[in-house]
């Protein structure tokens, strides 16, 4: 299994000491027949083992409470959104404390064990792990419920003003709005009698028509402008009020799937559009009937040859990062969707391009072994600039995948199946095609580079020989 190695150092004087470190340089000479006791409790934390990972979620804990440690040596095993990792100590101590336990999260960077140095120091380490779950989060809401009656009881001071309106009271002036005085006018009421509902008891012409007897129309009016806006409210409202199907029952996602689910929700941000084009298969099911029995799979032949194309074409290689500017990858990574237990990854085929299609069938081997068993390291999956989708193993013959963000096209590959087409002279005849969907990122990419691109595509699918070079 993978593994990365994290921790940070907390240090804590003993009470003999006044300083946690060392003295300033003109102190030291004062401090030297004072013995240097000091206790140094560190934390194991939360790594982020990807760059989209957020929080992480315990799997189990390598070690128990009380177990001694040595450098490099497992502690606890993370899962992130995409692969399960041992994580390692990069000092000796004892585990003295676990601050999250197996089945819970944690925000990259928290603690979630201590380790100490000696026996001694465990006690002080339980207390700042107590410390930390108790002191998160029950005084947070102390202050909260605290504060929360001071703003009511300052809210009841705010009527007063309406109460107690000096200029409605005297006679000194009236203030209202220019409308508001048109209005008095137009039906002949006394504004000095009206009451300001505005502040500082300003009159508004609601105040007016009310006076004037005719309140009721105006509402009428007003409710059309408070209906406008009530739609949208309940149209975001309206997700979380589907009715209930009796028997149902709502599983949470994992952190992989939250992970997807996350990608998706951004990839909507990304204006892209989509190109087909049907490829004959003949002579690379010829060559696949050849090279299978050397451990070649048609996934690996079909990344091949989308390599060998990006060489050629290296805009849909490329990637819009900040809306602002291309960013032209260097090595062609072609990552594949795998489907896993409980959700998607993609591992990644490294220069796929320079890779002979043997060694590329025996990389995507180890890739596919390693995501199903949740091993992948975050280069493995992470560095992909161009994924292919191939859902033709499963007999689907068309279908769009959606954009991975960071990456500027995704093809999608479906199943190739005997099609009728006519040659030039107009005789008939049975050949194998596939059809293949490529979803690409408009900003960078246009519909003639796709075009381009999937031509030279075609050529290499149909003439496969250079893929055996």
């Amino acid at each position: 299994m993978a593994s990365l190695s994290f921790s940070s150092s907390l240090s804590t004087a003993s009470p003999l000491q006044r300083v946690s470190f060392l003295p300033p340089r003109h102190q030291r000479k004062h401090h030297r027949s004072l013995p240097a006791i000091q206790s140094k409790i560190r934390e194991i934390f939360m790594p982020a083992l990807s760059s989209t990972m957020t929080e992480g979620k315990i799997v189990s804990w390598v070690k128990s409470e009380g177990d001694v440690l040595s450098k490099g040596e497992s502690v606890v095993v993370v899962e992130s959104d995409k692969a399960d990792m041992d994580v390692e100590t990069f000092y000796d101590g004892i585990l003295a404390a676990i601050v999250v336990g197996e089945g819970e999260t944690a925000p990259v960077g928290a603690a979630i064990g201590l380790l100490a140095e000696n026996e001694q120091e465990i006690a002080e380490a339980k207390a700042k792990a107590l410390a930390q779950s108790q002191g998160s989060a029950p005084p947070a809401p102390s202050p909260a419920k605290a504060d929360a009656p001071a703003a009511p009881k300052s809210e009841p001071s705010a009527p007063p003003l309406p109460a107690v309106p000096a200029p409605a009271d005297g006679p000194r002036k009236t203030v209202a709005t220019p409308y508001a005085k048109k209005l008095a006018k137009q039906h002949k009421v006394d504004i000095n009698k009206v009451v300001g509902t505005g502040p500082f008891g300003r009159i508004t012409p609601e105040d007016v028509e009310k006076a004037s007897g005719i309140a009721p129309s105006p509402a009428k009016n007003v409710a059309p402008p408070a209906a406008a806006p009530a739609p949208v409210v309940t149209a975001a409202a309206a997700a979380p009020s589907y009715p209930e199907i009796p028997g149902s029952t709502v599983v949470p996602f994992t952190t992989m799937q939250s992970a997807v689910s996350k990608n998706m929700v951004e990839s909507l941000s990304v204006p892209t559009f989509r190109v087909g084009y049907p490829v004959t298969t003949d002579a690379l099911d010829a060559l696949y009937t050849k090279v299978k029995t050397k451990g070649v799979t048609m996934t690996a032949l079909l990344a091949k040859a989308a390599a060998m194309a990006l060489v050629q074409h290296p805009v849909v290689n490329s990637s819009c990062k900040d809306g602002k500017s291309f960013t032209y990858n260097s090595s062609i990574n072609i990552a594949v969707a795998v489907a896993i237990n409980g959700g998607l990854i993609t591992p990644v085929l490294q220069d796929a391009d320079k890779l002979d299609l043997y060694l590329l069938s025996q990389k995507w081997k180890e890739l596919v072994e390693k995501a199903r068993a949740k091993q992948l390291q975050p280069h493995e999956y992470n560095s992909g600039t161009f994924t292919l989708s191939n859902l033709g193993m499963f007999g689907v013959d068309r279908f769009d995948a959606i954009l991975p963000p960071g990456q500027g096209a995704i093809m999608a590959v479906g199943a190739s199946k005997p099609t009728v087409v006519a040659d030039s002279d107009g005789f008939f005849s049975v050949k194998n095609k596939m059809l293949v969907n490529v979803t690409a990122d408009h900003r960078i990419i246009y519909g003639a580079d796709l075009a381009a691109f999937l031509q030279t595509f075609a050529k290499i699918i149909e003439n496969p020989e250079s893929l055996t070079m």
